[in-house]
């Protein structure tokens, strides 16, 4: 059987202005059969008041949805909405949020086999689309795990743009990153019986082009959110078609998870994590980083360590403690020697431009 019968593909991608305001008409028009069905809304407490009118509006046009506020992203958290979703016969579960809130509703929806609808409040990673959840286990460890996909997505142009920019900046960060994702999967496959799925490269690269090469430079602007919504759905699809994380995750995220496992108070978002992880992946890929550098100044990314608190030695720690976050993943930095000499220099150079 071949592998590309597999996969699941979102019925529906709608980015429009007011979506919220309109999502019953949305769904109506792409899954018309789940109108009227039993429906809850998962989102968090600050959220669910802060949006009032719009949640409250969306649960009305849902058969007045009840409205959950999660305590946690965990996996407790899912599967307790998921008992819930089982016993009241809930057929739809609707996410409005971060990603945080996207990741526990999209893992109950697909262990109760509930529609799920997706409606990101930011655009902050690629996890609106893609095929994994990263819950909390025990105490503060995370844990990535496969689910279904998305059966809709919607975002709401105003929502985003009034959204953090710090968010926005986090989702161009994890968008741009597929660039040194994409040669590690190239070079993970070289060294093993793996295969670059042609298919799920071409759409990481699409999605990192359109961001990358976009003429848009306002993050605000209406242009530059649906042509980053899409390039993070983009994103998620490579990976479910992939059946792996390989198309947007290399070297670069195994530094933001270094910094998530180890160095829990060092407050920086994954998308900026990877961002900042990304430059010198890019250099110990041989490519240069200059036009990274460039693009993450024109958008006002700040991928200086020093900004978020991580000394020269920090740094130096958090790579090599990437070569161990996930065994059996092949990178750039498998098998590399550890040059204390040449992070410092790049640790410099990061700091200084």
């Amino acid at each position: 059987m071949n592998q590309h019968t597999r996969f699941n593909l979102p019925i529906c991608l709608a980015v429009e202005d007011d979506a919220f305001f309109h999502s019953d008409e949305i769904v109506s028009r792409y899954i018309p059969d789940i109108i009227g069905q039993k429906t809850i809304i998962v989102s968090e407490q600050f959220l669910i008041d802060l949006y009032k009118e719009k949640i409250t509006d969306i649960s009305r046009d849902f058969g007045n949805a009840e409205i959950i506020a999660m305590n946690d992203a965990s996996f407790d958290e899912a599967v307790s909405i998921a008992k819930k979703v089982c016993i009241e016969d809930v057929k739809v579960i609707i996410g409005i949020g971060g990603g945080r809130v996207l990741d526990t509703a999209k893992y109950a929806a697909h262990i109760s086999k509930a529609v799920y609808i997706c409606m990101p409040t930011s655009l902050s990673n690629d996890s609106l689309a893609s095929p994994f959840s990263v819950l909390e286990t025990e105490g503060s460890a995370r844990k990535t795990i496969a689910c279904k996909i998305p059966t809709a997505i919607i975002v709401d142009t105003d929502m985003i743009a009034n959204a953090p920019i710090g968010q926005t900046m986090s989702g161009i960060g994890d968008t741009i990153a597929k660039h040194t994702a994409l040669f590690d999967w190239k070079l993970s496959a070289s060294k093993t019986s793996g295969k670059v799925d042609d298919f799920a490269y071409a759409l990481s690269r699409m999605s990192y082009d359109s961001v990358y090469h976009c003429d848009e430079k306002n993050m605000k602007s209406r242009v530059f959110i649906r042509i980053l919504s899409r390039a993070l759905v983009m994103g998620g699809l490579a990976m479910e078609i992939a059946g792996s994380s390989r198309p947007c995750s290399g070297s670069e995220h195994l530094f933001a998870h270094a910094i998530e496992e180890y160095y829990k108070d060092i407050r920086i978002s994954h998308g900026l994590a990877v961002a900042m992880g990304s430059i010198p992946a890019c250099i110990f890929q041989g490519q240069s980083p200059d036009g990274m550098i460039n693009f993450f100044h024109t958008y006002g990314l700040d991928f200086n360590p020093k900004s978020y608190g991580i000394t020269e030695d920090m740094f130096a720690d958090m790579w090599e403690k990437a070569h161990t976050v996930r065994q059996g993943r092949i990178t750039i930095l498998s098998g590399m020697e550890h040059d204390k000499a040449q992070l410092s220099e790049i640790y410099n150079r990061m700091v200084e431009s």
